[in-house]
């Protein structure tokens, strides 16, 4: 194998290739984007086993490619817990929630909490998706460019411009459904790379796959815990409750992944290709934090120089970099710009998407087809400069442990969604007034547990925001999402009962559906005796 720092012209011209594809894919469907419907839904037509690999390619970014493999090799897997918690919560929800969604909202997944609790629910629930996913787009985009720029030796922001105006332009052209069959061919190329990157590390060493297994283990690098139910330090529990609710609020409050329920055929195959998702995404996640720890061994067994400063995020990046043959180097580095297109392109579709829905539409309700549909594409332009806007404040600030800023703004920024909807599925007693005053106490209790929690102030100086002493949040900061929704759950189910019953819509509880189950069981009972 190669040593040395700089790429070979044939890895640069893989890596161009790749990105010229991902541009070509937006033209080849931008035909076929003439109503907002196929830009956002692809007009419910795409089968579910693409479906579900688009799905776990929206799931897998370049965080999950870059910053766990950080993860496995500076710690163990513990943040590995939340994403295995997803497949416990999701086959208890899925085969009810995905019909509910196909049948009650158009486009925007926020459509459901206004016919549920008015539109400030509507308002409140899509504005925690603008601001989530703003910040998880800027943190893909920062992660790729500065990987990049010190792989090809090229500016960060150099690099943020041009990956960030090409997936503009190919999310623009080529709708949600160039953003899926694109995320297929780059889901599989993300596994290939993973593999066969995870062959080298287990294989090449002295001692194979044992040693790199004894290696990690003896120094602590494998398992889960600690598991001590301790929710003030980052602990297995802290993980597995986190990841509970992480998957309540994906899989039903979240536009990236609801909107793919839509560009099913039926409620069947919807149901089969967000299975499909889910069972790629675990193994995935799995595969990169391993990836981790086996760098953490191979490092450890050849005596091979680390990175300058060895930062845990830098360490694949680096390994990629000086000690794959030529060609191959290429093409990992096209599976890391696979991630982060695939995440990327699927966020500034579905930005886009409620932006329409939810804001303009009711702001100019007259407006033609055509208008809409150009009106949409505009809305992606400005997410993505949005997004690379982040992005920049990132790399100008020189951004450290990004996967942990990850979590804890995504549990910070919650807002209590996951409550919303438990309440508005489980519970026919929760009515709009009683969830009003739920939001409240969850923005009081988000803003007292940020306030005397987030520290600012020199290195070894740090002071909390706001100090109240013996009454500052001191639990581990990925819980306060948690409390989030456990808050405005309690609190707004508590408080509907100071308001009378609002008797809701069948179609929109869980109860509901099982009436309009069991009647359909019963009329074709009724129509087989006849």
């Amino acid at each position: 194998m190669e040593n040395g720092h700089a790429l070979h012209i044939i890895d640069y011209l893989i890596i161009a290739f790749s990105l010229v594809i991902s541009v070509a894919m937006g033209f080849r469907f931008a035909k076929k984007q003439s109503t907002t419907r196929n830009f956002f839904t692809a007009g419910g037509k795409i089968p579910a086993w693409a479906i579900g690999i688009s799905i776990m390619a929206t799931l897998i970014s370049s965080v999950t490619f870059l910053a766990y493999p950080g993860e496995g090799y500076s710690s163990n897997w513990i943040r590995l817990v939340q994403g295995l918690m997803v497949p416990l919560v999701l086959v208890t929800i899925i085969w009810f929630v995905v019909p509910l969604f196909r049948e009650v909202i158009q486009v925007s997944t926020y459509e459901y909490f206004e016919k549920r609790f008015g539109f400030f629910a509507r308002l409140y629930t899509s504005l925690a998706f603008l601001l989530t996913h703003f910040t998880k787009m800027g943190t893909v985009f920062f992660l790729l460019s500065v990987a990049l720029g010190e792989m090809i030796g090229l500016n960060a922001t150099l690099i943020l411009i041009i990956l960030g105006v090409s997936i503009i332009i190919l999310t623009i052209t080529g709708g949600i459904e160039a953003v899926i069959w694109l995320d297929v061919i780059q889901g599989l190329l993300l596994m290939a790379g993973g593999l066969i990157c995870l062959g080298i590390l287990l294989f090449t060493p002295e001692g194979g796959p044992i040693a790199v297994w004894t290696v990690a283990r003896e120094n602590g690098h494998t398992g889960f815990g600690p598991f001590n139910w301790n929710f003030v330090n980052l602990t297995f529990w802290v993980m597995a409750i986190n990841g509970i609710f992480y998957a309540f609020q994906k899989y039903g409050t979240d536009q990236t992944i609801v909107q793919r329920y839509l560009t099913a055929k039926t409620d069947k195959a919807a149901i089969k290709a967000t299975l499909i998702g889910v069972l790629l995404s675990v193994p995935v996640w799995a595969l990169f934090m391993f990836i981790g720890t086996a760098l953490f061994s191979w490092y450890k067994i050849t005596g091979n120089p680390l990175p300058p400063g060895s930062n845990p995020d830098a360490i694949f990046p680096w390994f990629i970099l000086t000690q794959l043959p030529v060609g191959l180097t290429g093409l990992i580095i096209s599976a890391l710009l696979a991630a982060a297109i695939s995440s990327l392109d699927s966020d500034m579709n579905s930005i886009s998407a409620v932006a329409m829905d939810d804001y303009y539409k009711r702001i100019r309700p007259g407006t033609s087809e055509k208008h809409r549909l150009v009106v949409s594409k505009i809305l992606v332009l400005l997410a993505g400069l949005g997004a690379m806007g982040i992005a920049m404040i990132y790399i100008w600030t020189d951004t450290e442990g990004v996967l942990e800023t990850v979590f804890s703004l995504y549990a910070i920024f919650s807002g209590g969604i996951a409550g919303i909807f438990l309440l508005g599925i489980f519970s026919r007693r929760a009515n709009k007034k009683g969830l009003t005053i739920g939001i409240i106490a969850c923005i009081i209790f988000t803003a007292w547990a940020l306030l005397t929690s987030m520290e600012t102030g020199p290195e070894g100086k740090e002071k909390v925001v706001m100090d109240l002493g013996r009454f500052n949040f001191t639990h581990h900061n990925y819980m306060i999402g948690v409390y989030s929704h456990v808050v405005l759950l309690v609190t707004g189910y508590l408080a509907s009962f100071l308001f009378p019953a609002e008797e809701p819509d069948d179609s929109l509880t869980f109860s509901g559906y099982l009436k309009r189950k069991k009647l359909l069981k019963y009329s074709n009972l009724v129509e087989k005796l006849k």
